[in-house]
């Protein structure tokens, strides 16, 4: 299925290392063909006064109605830019929302587009939380594009890997990233393993016949783990070989499991190593 309709969500204020990841976003939108809906976000934030007088301690509630919000329209006008730069056909809203409701209405968006494209704050709980219901709720798979490497990060996918484990995460995100895998110079499938076992080496030369079927010349390796995270070693492969996106399930265990015990998929949200797309 080609990705024609694309969610931006822009949440924070609007500095350089966004700036420079909302560029990045309508780029890599620009380059597989999609239009933009961007969703901006003014985030509706409690200011209560360090110090009351009297006749405020009669009335609490009038402290918490004192409000700011977040810069959405500089956001907006950085996304504008962008889509004007290269050519990305763009339309967009703005929204108030409290904190607890934003990632909320942002599944919702997301479940009438192909595809999310969302800037990830490594530093915030906020980013990885919007992320998190994305994946579990939308339905749909989401591209990550981390701020912190923004400046460094390329718009095409010209190397692609995929983190193979057999599971239906992993099958749904291949499926999801076919178009990105079409238009990709070099696919490598990854089984990270300490040793791998007939069942693993068999899947992923069944993986690289089905990408086969898609006109997809994929290659298939195992990577061993030698003690370390699943997470960890697919980071240190992808910087190793320069590879553009990293396609992979998300939350093989319970988001719970992950969140107490870590996994692959907590450990790439914290720290992407380059563009990532993720399917649950």
């Amino acid at each position: 299925m080609a990705i024609k309709d694309v969610l931006l969500p822009l949440v924070g204020e609007p500095g350089a290392a966004a700036i420079a990841a909302i560029d990045k976003c309508m780029a890599a939108a620009g380059d597989i063909g999609a239009r933009v809906s961007a969703i901006a976000v003014e985030e509706e934030i409690v200011v209560r006064p360090t110090v009351m007088v009297a006749a405020d301690l009669a009335d609490v509630g009038l402290a918490e109605t004192v409000r700011s919000v977040t810069d959405a329209d500089g956001l907006l006008r950085a996304a504008d830019h962008a889509a004007i730069h290269f050519g990305v056909g763009f339309d967009h809203q703005v929204i108030r929302l409290s904190s607890v409701d934003i990632p909320e209405r942002l599944v919702q968006a997301a479940r009438l587009k192909d595809l999310s494209i969302v800037p990830l704050k490594s530093e915030t709980d906020q980013s990885r939380a919007i992320i998190e219901r994305l994946i579990f709720e939308s339905g749909r798979p989401i591209l990550i594009c981390p701020e912190r490497l923004a400046g460094e990060l390329r718009i095409a996918f010209d190397s692609v890997v995929i983190a193979w484990d057999h599971t239906a995460q992993a099958a749904r995100a291949v499926a999801d990233a076919l178009p990105m895998l079409q238009a990709a110079a070099s696919v490598v499938i990854v089984t990270v393993v300490d040793e791998p076992t007939a069942a693993q080496l068999s899947s992923g030369a069944a993986l690289v016949a089905h990408l086969a079927e898609h006109g997809i010349k994929a290659s298939f390796e195992t990577v061993e783990a030698s003690g370390s995270s699943v997470g960890k070693v697919l980071a240190s492969h992808v910087k190793r070989t320069a590879s553009d996106l990293l396609v992979m399930g998300a939350y093989r265990h319970s988001r719970l499991a992950e969140s107490l015990w870590g996994g692959a998929t907590k450990t790439v949200i914290t720290q992407p190593p380059c563009w990532v797309m993720m399917s649950h």
